[in-house]
């Protein structure tokens, strides 16, 4: 019974080849998933080309019980439908029997996290007998004081930036706007770097842009990645990071600080507190000292 199944999944697997150009690791990926389906039906007496709605089901539930992570039995849905499509186009089948079968939900990543000392040796990596060492240090304190994304940061204008009141405008998603305050650290750096760096990167040149390339236009996201991954090695963190890691540092530290959820939230940007909930479970650590620390059976 198999056999004959076999052939089945191979003419399907061809198939994708001759339409879709599928890579070799992408089908042989497809073909695993099917040969495992395949097997656990056969060992309930099922064949492949009439699986029925139920019985995909029970697998489904099989791969739970089993430990099967959801990003890889969505996968194998994904395949499976496909399969199942070929099948009803070639006139097999008569019904497709994951038409009614939901993926399931794929839980959102969590951030990658940078412990404080991390931070405090990436923020001190930038060369500051340097105007560009000086641009960046100034990027990154502002980064991490403020939790902005690097398209926010990138764009900063000088009049965006209140050094007596201490904060600065900025405008996210959907051209929300929102004021974030600064902190003492990333105001000491900015004037320090408006001082002593910034004119010698615009090199007379007129320009708004609070941190100009050396060219003295607006930087690009890719530029300051490579600039971030560049001070991290001269930091030793070994972990891969981004502009990104920085707004993650930014809330999870925040939170295991003592921060609300609410707070951080606004700070972010974020319109909905879901967002910003992420981040709870990086942060459990703080949650559990605070647990312990104050419930009376802690």
């Amino acid at each position: 019974m198999p056999a004959l199944d076999d052939s089945v999944i191979d003419r399907y697997l061809d198939a994708l080849w001759l339409e879709k150009g599928l890579a070799d690791n992408s089908r042989e990926a497809y073909r695993s998933d099917l040969a495992l389906f395949n097997g656990w039906l056969s060992e309930r007496g099922v064949r492949l080309a009439f699986a029925g709605r139920e019985v995909i089901l029970d697998h489904l539930a099989w791969r739970l019980n089993n430990g099967y992570k959801a990003r890889s039995t969505a996968r194998f849905l994904s395949g499976l439908r496909g399969f199942y499509r070929y099948l009803l186009r070639e006139g097999e089948i008569a019904v497709d029997p994951t038409l009614r079968v939901d993926l399931p939900r794929l839980g959102r990543p969590l951030p990658k996290a940078l412990s404080e000392a991390d931070v405090e040796a990436l923020l001190a990596a930038p060369d500051l007998g340097d105007p560009l060492g000086l641009r960046d240090r100034a990027m990154l304190e502002v980064l991490y004081a403020c939790g902005l994304r690097v398209t926010e940061l990138i764009s900063l204008t000088l009049e965006q930036v209140s050094m007596r009141q201490g904060v600065l405008r900025t405008f996210g998603k959907g051209n929300k706007e929102r004021l974030v305050p600064l902190g003492d650290e990333a105001l000491h750096w900015l004037e320090r770097y408006q001082r002593d760096g910034r004119e010698h990167l615009l090199g007379g040149k007129a320009s708004d842009v609070l941190f100009p390339s050396l060219r003295g236009d607006q930087m690009t996201r890719q530029t300051f990645w490579h600039r971030i991954k560049l001070h991290a090695k001269v930091a030793g963190i070994a972990t891969s990071i981004s502009p990104h890691t920085l707004r993650h540092a930014f809330a999870t530290h925040l939170l295991n600080h003592g921060a609300d959820l609410r707070t951080v939230q606004m700070l972010l940007g974020h319109s909905d507190l879901s967002t910003t909930q992420i981040y709870t479970h990086i942060a459990r650590a703080r949650l559990q000292e605070l647990h312990a620390q104050h419930h009376p059976r802690g």
